[in-house]
């Protein structure tokens, strides 16, 4: 039976990153936007921590809180005036925007839905399984691994920023 401190804990960091999550993508300054990501991912890491995997923990800190929003930081900076916000969305752009968040939302739940039963499926009838054991599950190469979808948007996701410093240069 964990304690109630540790469930009082866990609540603090889910609602920290439930928060921190929403005022990423509400902000209209970027910068905020890339502080806020950061403190996401901070914590994230904790909650890492809070479950005893000290090397997820800290590779979270080490490559996305350190890494990746440098990077997005520093794209930012070479890109923008600092200051600059950005303009309002017009209704047309905010609907269009809502319908295509609720069209992948409900993918990404038949998805996880539909995948949960295979996943678990190589999971071994144990209570508590290692890191090995879960990462062979995940991120397997065969039926029901999830390596090529892994791997597949780490390049979507450096498309996403090239394309990004491109259009930002053109104007």
């Amino acid at each position: 039976m964990e304690s109630v401190g540790s469930i009082i804990m866990y609540w603090i960091i889910a609602l920290s990153i439930v928060v921190f999550s929403i005022l990423t993508v509400t902000t209209r300054r970027i910068l905020r936007a890339a502080t806020f990501l950061l403190f996401t991912l901070f914590a994230t890491a904790a909650l890492y921590f809070t479950l005893d995997y000290e090397f997820l923990g800290s590779v979270q800190i080490a490559v996305y809180a350190g890494g990746i929003v440098v990077l997005f930081v520093f794209s930012i900076l070479l890109t923008t005036r600092p200051g600059h916000k950005s303009e309002t969305l017009e209704s047309r752009k905010r609907l269009t925007g809502l319908i295509a968040a609720v069209a992948a939302g409900g993918a990404g739940v038949w998805a996880l839905i539909s995948r949960c039963e295979t996943l678990f499926a190589k999971l071994p009838a144990m209570s508590n399984p290692d890191m090995d054991t879960i990462g062979n599950a995940i991120l397997g190469t065969g039926r029901g691994g999830y390596l090529l979808p892994f791997e597949a948007i780490s390049v979507l996701l450096l498309a996403c920023i090239i394309g990004g410093v491109v259009v930002a240069r053109r104007r």
